[in-house]
């Protein structure tokens, strides 16, 4: 049984999605809560495999809380909800340590699937916000000393797959795209997420935006400015 607390400052979204979560056979509402600080408090006692997480919250709001709870030697997971209207808490929020991005009107189903997602240890970004997080974020970014050498420790085909998960491509399209098989992929994600020290997919979107591969109209390849390694003999081909 996967465990989930609710937090939302407004009753009846809280009601609504404590329902929709609780229906489900596998997943158990264990609290609510209706603000950051409270939400710190409960879910540090009761452990719940996944904080589904409100942005904007009188007193300690969202991102402090997700800050708060998915740092330290035993962090929880935490799954963002927030609508069109907060985009620019969006990058914030994954910075904190969010494990997922959803919009509040998400299918209900699209929800309880974004939970087993992030209970399994994956993560997510909802399609719907990734080109709202693009433009009011990256530009061309002037890349960081510590972001250009973790860029230079990975080869051509890593940063082909890097860009593309910027892009919310599972490994199944990536192998598609490149004309690999998924595990193929995912072998070079795991060396992705090695080299550059970032814990998922969600951590490994942010850092492409921080360098540049991933931005408004940036095709797949390498970006300007960027020089990986050119070992891998994947890399170049289709």
């Amino acid at each position: 049984m996967i465990t989930v607390m609710v937090v939302d400052d407004q009753p009846m979204v809280r009601a609504g999605i404590a329902a929709v979560v609780d229906a489900e056979p596998d997943l158990s509402v264990v609290a609510v809560a209706a603000d950051g600080a409270e939400a710190v408090t409960a879910a540090r006692r009761l452990r719940p495999d996944v904080v589904l997480m409100d942005i904007r919250m009188p007193g300690m709001d969202g991102l402090a809380a997700t800050e708060r709870l998915t740092t330290g030697p035993d962090p929880l997971r935490v799954l963002v909800l927030t609508t069109f209207g907060l985009d620019e808490y969006v990058y914030a929020a994954l910075r904190a340590g969010a494990s997922g991005f959803l919009l509040k009107d998400a299918d209900p189903q699209r929800v309880v699937d974004a939970v087993r997602v992030v209970a399994a240890g994956d993560s997510l970004i909802d399609p719907a916000l990734t080109r709202q997080l693009i433009d009011a974020y990256v530009g061309t970014p002037a890349l960081d000393p510590a972001v250009a050498a973790g860029v230079a420790r990975l080869t051509a085909r890593e940063v082909e797959i890097l860009r593309r998960v910027a892009r919310g491509l599972t490994n199944a399209e990536i192998g598609a795209e490149l004309g690999v098989r998924p595990a193929t992929v995912k072998a070079h994600m795991n060396a992705i997420l090695a080299k550059l020290d970032l814990r998922d997919r969600v951590q490994a979107t942010i850092f492409a935006y921080d360098a540049g591969l991933a931005r408004p109209g940036l095709q797949p390849g390498v970006g300007p400015g960027i020089r990986p390694r050119p070992d891998d003999p994947g890399a170049g081909r289709p």
